[in-house]
């Protein structure tokens, strides 16, 4: 199990503020994403869930969330789902981005990614490189599809660092 599921898993386990103490931790790791306030709250192999709420740091000038505060969300449920996904030997790194804003984020909004399972296999990711397309869209409460598109990883193998070399 990887580590962000495994600190998911036991941070959860604790009522009314586990989702809320793995979204802080997860955002000291990776900063940038407290700009949304990030609240994780489904993540698992190949599918994650963030909501990012509708308060004014994030609105634009009519009022609904800004859409780069939309990205920022469905990229944090990608980073969640990519490090719940991964197998141990592969690292991965964002190489693109392509996103549609389909209506207007009036309400809070719950950013989901997804992949299917073949996707993370050694046959699917070559030693030398393969693209893993993620799902990603961001939703209202009221069901509303707000942005989607797919975020492309580039995943190659960890580099093994050998027996008294340091990295």
């Amino acid at each position: 199990m990887s580590r962000v599921l495994d600190l998911h898993r036991k941070a959860t386990a604790i009522p009314v503020v586990g989702d809320r103490l793995f979204s802080f931790a997860f955002s000291q790791v990776a900063p940038y994403f407290w700009s949304v306030r990030p609240r994780f709250t489904r993540i698992e192999p190949n599918h994650a869930e963030v909501v990012v709420a509708k308060r004014r740091r994030v609105q634009n000038h009519l009022g609904t969330v800004h859409a780069i505060a939309l990205c920022n969300g469905v990229e944090a449920a990608m980073g969640v789902l990519a490090e719940a996904s991964i197998p141990a030997s592969k690292r991965w790194i964002p190489r693109g981005m392509e996103v549609a804003y389909t209506a207007k984020a009036t309400s809070d909004i719950t950013c989901i990614a997804e992949t299917d399972p073949e996707q993370w296999t050694d046959a699917a990711l070559p030693a030398s490189g393969g693209e893993v397309p993620v799902r990603v869209k961001g939703v209202r409460d009221d069901g509303t599809v707000v942005i989607q598109g797919v975020i492309r990883l580039w995943v190659t193998d960890r580099p093994t660092v050998e027996p008294g070399v340091s990295a």
